[in-house]
């Protein structure tokens, strides 16, 4: 694994602006960076981050079971209690996972270790399956990039090819995202396109539009009844919502489903460290108010147990200054987690982002950061796959 400088596209961002990546830069600095690229050996991609991701995703579905089946564990997780029997019922009636991605430290040297797992609401999607790939086929035909580069970018077409799987044509979606958060409703717009070329035919309503009808069915903003509906909404605030206590009433289906409530929780990193000691893809894990003493003399990073974004973050290091993001959350409780290096390339700290669609890994995201927490704002920067 290297990174390497390349020339950027000329008009490429007039380019991304017409094809609705309007985010490209924010607040006056780039969020897409294409003046750079890493470049991976296929054995790399194969061995170091496609077989672990498929890995791990088994790992968490037997996470999954366990924790379905034990009250005292959905508590630990601070799931409310009264979406216990809901979650449970959703994982025994195996309601289908549509997406989800696994955050990595890798940095070529040894194995990649597992940070977190992005399990309901993650974006950069867009960015990966899409405009990624435009971005390696222009530079291709530029001569900029050699013929025969790959990318590990299959993200579109497993997209598609999932949601034929799972739904008969013509099949009415909802898609829904809290209204003006561009990045989110580009996720959302990009799931509609995927939609409709998989045959169904998508809805867009607001979060913030969504209703109860008489009968305790969710409706749009247009009184149609919800038969299924993918929510770029977290479900930890789902259940403390004022409409939660309808959730486990109504007869909507879920993208992502319910039991996915349980993947998105830190907590599930000191589980899985439990359940899977010393995987080489794992590290060493532990609830806060259960951390080994001698944690407190190595390097650790304490995280909320439901936290966006980076936010909350705290990184210890004996004889360094703590490193420590802003925001709301942690009130539910944290983990602690021994803290592994990023890849460090100049002053930028580097992390990988691995997608696994249904039940394929199938695409990477690598973002970057002068902080060695990702954040909303951390720089996407392309890749691709040097030929044999």
């Amino acid at each position: 694994m290297e990174r390497v400088t390349l020339p950027e596209r000329p008009g490429w961002k007039a380019l991304a602006e017409e094809l609705g990546f309007g985010f490209h830069s924010m607040y006056g600095a780039p969020y897409w960076d294409e003046s750079r690229a890493y470049c991976f050996s296929l054995s790399e991609i194969e061995s170091e981050i496609e077989d672990p991701t498929t890995e791990l995703w088994q790992m968490c579905l037997e996470l999954v079971a366990h924790v379905a089946a034990d009250t005292a564990l959905m508590e630990r997780l601070a799931i409310p209690q009264d979406y216990h029997q809901w979650i449970r019922e959703s994982w025994l009636r195996g309601d289908p996972s549509l997406y989800g991605r696994f955050d990595f430290h890798f940095d070529g040297a040894g194995p990649a270790k597992m940070l977190e797992f992005n399990a309901d609401t993650p974006t950069a999607l867009y960015e990966t399956g899409f405009f990624q790939w435009i971005w390696l086929e222009q530079q291709v035909e530029a001569g900029i990039l050699p013929k025969g580069v790959d990318q590990f970018n299959s993200v579109q077409d497993a997209l598609i090819d999932r949601l034929q799987k799972m739904f008969a044509p013509g099949y009415r979606l909802h898609f829904s995202s809290v209204k003006d958060l561009e990045e989110e409703r580009a996720t959302v717009r990009y799931l509609e396109d995927c939609a409709m070329q998989a045959g169904l035919i998508p809805k867009f309503v607001a979060i913030e539009d969504i209703g109860l009808d008489h009968q305790g069915r969710f409706a749009d903003d247009e009184d149609y009844v919800i038969d299924t509906i993918f929510k770029l909404y977290p479900w930890e605030d789902m259940f403390r919502e004022h409409f939660g206590p309808a959730l486990p009433k109504a007869p909507q289906k879920w993208l992502e489903p319910p039991w996915k409530g349980i993947l998105s929780n830190k907590g599930i990193l000191p589980l899985l460290w439990e359940m899977f000691p010393d995987h080489p893809n794992l590290l060493p894990s532990w609830f806060a108010d259960s951390m080994p003493k001698w944690v407190k003399e190595t390097a650790y990073v304490e995280k909320p147990i439901f936290s966006r974004e980076g936010a909350n973050i705290r990184v210890v290091r004996p004889g360094m200054p703590i490193l420590e993001t802003g925001g709301a959350y942690g009130a539910e409780g944290s983990i602690v987690q021994t803290y592994h290096p990023p890849a460090r390339f100049g002053e930028d700290n580097m992390m990988i982002g691995s997608w696994v669609i249904g039940d394929s890994a199938c695409g990477v995201c690598i973002r970057e950061d002068k902080s060695e927490v990702t954040q909303d704002l951390s720089r996407f920067v392309p890749h691709f796959i040097r030929p044999r």
